[in-house]
Order: C-alpha cells, then structure tokens, then sequence
C-alpha cells in the first residue's frame, strides 16, 4: 500500500512538473514569435537578473558584465543584423532586443513618451533617495527643475578653473622636479584628480592633494574612500537587506561603514551650507541645487533633506566616477601608442607654443584633445547597456550587411536595449573600428553612432562638466609629460594584442573601470 501510494505520489509530481516545463516552453516560443523569432540570445534568464550576470550560453546572456565590451559589435554580426533579440524564459518568459542600429536608437531615444525608462535596472541608483537619474515621468520632470540650474556655463568656467588649479597643484608641488613618476595604477592618478574637482566645484569643498589621507574627527574613513567603497559596491545594496551588510562578510560590512559615513558626509555638507553665516553667491552643483530647492518652496515641490542626498549622490558619483575612468583609460590608450600621442602632444604644443596658462575661453581650441577623449568614449564607454521599454505596440526596421532590410514587431512592454558597445563598434559606421585613432572626431564623424552619454531628452546633463574637466586634465598633463607602459619583467615575451588586453582588462560597477594598468610618466 506504501509502495502504491508513493509511485502515485512520484507520477503525480512528475506529471505536474512536466505540465509546468511544457507551459514555460510554449510561453518561450510565443515570446520569440512576437519578434518574429530574430535571431540572438535564448537563455534561461535574461541579463536583467542581478543573481547570475555572467554569460553563459543557454543560461545568460551577460551583458550587464564586461563581456559585452569586449564582444563589441560581434554579436550583431552572428545575428546578420544591427538588431538582435534575446528571449529568456525564467522567472517569466520575456524579450530584450539589443539595438546597435543608429536610426533605430534615434528614434528609441528621441520618444521619452513611448519608449522609458524601466526602473529595474536603475534600483541600484536610488542608494540614497529619488534622484533625477533613476526616475521617470512626472517625477522625472519635476527632477529636472531642480537640478538643471546647477549644470551652468558659469559652473563649467568653475570646473576648468579648478581642474587647472588642481593639476598644476599636482605638476609642480606633488610631482615637483621628478623627472619620472611612477603610477602602479591608472585609477591611483585620475581618481584623486576628480575627486578634487568635484570637491570644489561640485560642493565648493577645497581638499588639498593631502587632506584626505586620514579621516576627519566623527568619522571612521574619508570622503573618498567612503565614496570609492560605495560606487564599487553598490549592487550590495540590492541584493542583500541591511542587517546582513551590517553583520555579513568583511566586503559587506565594509561597505555597509563606507554607505553610513557618505549619508554622514552629505548631511553634513547639507547642514554646513544651511548654517554659514555669509550666504555668498557660488557656482557649483550644490550650492546651485539647494537654492534651486529652496525656490520650489512657494510650489509646494520642495524636497526634503533625504530627497537632496539623492541627487547629491549621482552628483559625486557622476562627477568623479564616469571622468576618472574615461581618464584612465585614455592615459592607457595613449601609452599604447606612442605614435597617436605624440600626434597629439604636437596638437597640444601648438595651442600652448608660449606656455600660457590655458583659460576656459580657449576651450574650443583644444580639438585634439576632445577628439581624444571622444574616441576613449567610443572604445569605452561609461555605460554598456542604456535599459527601454515600449509603452506601446510598434515596429523597427533595420538592415544588414547586404543592405537588406527587416521590419521586427515590438509589442508593448519589451525591453529595448541601447547596446552601446555594438552602436560604437560598427563598422558600417566606424572605419577600422578596434583602432585608437582620436583623428576620426578632428571632421565628420558618424555622430548619430557615438551615443557616451545617452540623448534625447535623457542625454547625461553633466556632460558638459565631464568633457571640461578631462580636457583640461589631458591638456596639462600631456603637455608637461609623456605616458609610458611600465615595463615588468614578467610580460617581457608579450605580444602588443597581449598587452592591450591586460592593461584595457575592465570590470563594470555603477560605469565602466580598468581593472590595473601600470604608467610611468616622464617628463618632456
């Protein structure tokens, strides 16, 4: 009788289980079918779950990790088009179509309205509060108000004076007569050298180059460890409630320490500026938000201090993360061709042939060194994937590389993914595509294929803070010294592709990072 009733047992759960496979594989299909059945990725989870980023095929796609920078536009060229879809079956059957077509992406990016923001992927952002970065709607636009004013021609004339401030700070009585400097890691440079500029001209907060090698009283670390520790680690947050960080491994409870201080940290600053006696006129972010939120007080809009941390955290994230790497990586670039970074010494030498000070109203005449920041941007860019989602029933039409077209149905609410590294790295758009050649952004380039800081009505508002303060760093520097790989003994026997790899090796946290690269900078 026990034997009966546990075979049935056994037949039952089985037959339930197979109704439950046979029900997920149907949904599965219908969801390829609504694309009509484009070629791509067929996975078991999509790149949207947080538990297993990694790509492996038939489980994940990976394209929130760094694989997806190092594949570039070669996924779309398996696929046959500048379009592709993934369709993924656990929790829920779903698709994703990954856009690496630039008229397509226009259009996506161009209508806020039907195609925005899902706000999944952007929960790693809200750490510290709404923000106008990880909204949407009216909430969107009622960020918006708030902080557009900071981001102002007087605040960039800020940033390039302090950035010059800082460098020159750096040239002459850090570095002083050194004839060479070694940098065990890019990131050691460019981060100390944004944060900085952020401190000032994002918060009217001057640190000097030694200020902040010991936490302050009332803290257990500093500012730029704390910020460091959080950008890095953010998706902890996620994924782990908060008395785990607090009690969890060394990197959890680390972290959960770094996210207390920098909340400390913010409200301190919040509380400096409310409190200051002389209420002078000042044009970085924070002083400009918070007038900009005192003003919404008659409106009824005005945000709480809470609300402020929000958009004063992508503020120091934006700030110094997204200029500091893009700067990293460039310095690697540049010492991995010497030929393209004497081209733009050349450039730079020219503009500053009396050895002048450059001022911000010489900005434009620093081509060279936008074309070399830009073409950094291209090759990596801050941000892999720019997450959408249609709000309606609609199409796409893209192309191969025979010229042949495809119209591909977008029913409402699928994903569509800006594949930022694919958009860059096609060669209908791109000549030579994996090369360093800053160049190609002197003329016309394909600006409808160079998408670093989104657009439309979501491009990145700090843009113009980022391309001021990493042209005048790139200005400075290249002028006084020449980038070098260092030289270890135990890569002597490697191949140039060998040593490109190593030193563009990147990880992925809230942007795009290189993980350790070697310079010596020796002066010219």
């Amino acid at each position: 009788m026990f034997n009966s009733e546990g075979t049935r047992n056994v037949l039952l759960g089985a037959l339930v289980l197979a109704v439950f496979l046979l029900r997920k594989m149907l949904d599965f299909r219908r969801a390829a079918a609504s694309v009509h059945n484009l070629p791509g990725f067929r996975t078991l989870f999509s790149d949207r779950f947080i538990w297993f980023p990694f790509r492996v095929d038939g489980v994940s796609p990976g394209l929130q990790s760094e694989v997806n920078l190092y594949r570039k536009h070669m996924d779309f060229e398996e696929a046959g088009w500048d379009i592709m879809a993934g369709v993924s079956g656990f929790p829920s059957s779903e698709v994703t179509l990954y856009l690496a077509d630039p008229a397509v992406i226009k259009d996506v990016i161009g209508a806020r309205a039907r195609f925005p923001k899902p706000m999944g992927p952007y929960r790693l952002l809200l750490a510290f509060g709404p923000n106008l970065v990880a909204s949407e709607g009216e909430e969107w636009k009622r960020q918006r108000r708030l902080v557009a004013p900071s981001f102002s021609e007087r605040n960039n004339k800020l940033v390039w004076d302090e950035t010059v401030r800082i460098v020159r700070d750096l040239l002459e009585n850090v570095w002083g007569a050194r004839e060479t400097v070694v940098v065990e890691n890019a990131t050691d440079l460019t981060v100390p050298i944004t944060l900085l500029v952020i401190g000032v001209a994002g918060f009217g907060r001057r640190i000097t180059w030694n200020e902040d090698a010991k936490a302050p009283a009332g803290h257990q670390v500093t500012f730029k460890d704390a910020l460091n520790d959080v950008s890095r680690n953010l998706f902890l947050q996620i994924m782990f409630p908060k008395w785990m960080l607090r009690w969890g491994t060394p990197t959890m409870r680390r972290f959960h320490t770094a996210y207390t201080e920098l909340g400390q940290y913010m409200q301190e600053m919040i509380d400096a500026r409310r409190g200051a006696a002389v209420k002078e006129e000042r044009h970085d972010l924070f002083s400009t938000l918070l007038d900009a939120n005192e003003g919404l007080a008659e409106s009824g809009e005005k945000l709480t201090d809470t609300g402020l941390m929000g958009n004063i955290f992508i503020f120091m994230v934006a700030g110094y993360e997204t200029s500091a790497h893009t700067l990293a990586y460039a310095f690697i670039l540049l010492a991995l061709y010497p030929d393209e970074q004497e081209k733009f010494f050349q450039a730079v030498k020219a503009t500053l042939s009396d050895g002048h000070i450059p001022e911000y109203s010489e900005l434009s005449s620093f081509a060279y060194s936008m074309a070399v920041f830009n073409e950094t941007l291209r090759l990596f860019p801050p941000v892999i994937t720019i997450p959408k989602q249609s709000a309606e029933d609609t199409s796409f039409t893209t192309t191969n590389a025979a010229g042949e077209t495809r119209t591909i149905p977008v029913p409402k609410g699928t994903y569509v993914t800006v594949h930022t590294p694919g958009l860059h790295n096609n060669p209908k758009y791109w000549d030579d595509p994996d090369a360093f050649k800053p160049a190609r952004f002197l003329g016309d380039y394909p600006r409808e294929a160079f998408l670093p800081f989104s657009g439309g009505p979501r491009g990145c508002i700090g843009r113009g803070f980022s391309e001021t303060e990493s042209i005048a760093v790139l200005t400075l520097l290249i002028s006084r010294y020449r980038v070098e790989v260092k030289d270890e003994p135990q890569f002597a026997g490697e191949s140039f592709a060998q040593r490109r790899a190593r030193l563009l090796k990147s990880k992925l946290s809230v942007t795009l990072y290189p993980t350790h690269a070697p310079l010596v900078f020796r002066r010219r």
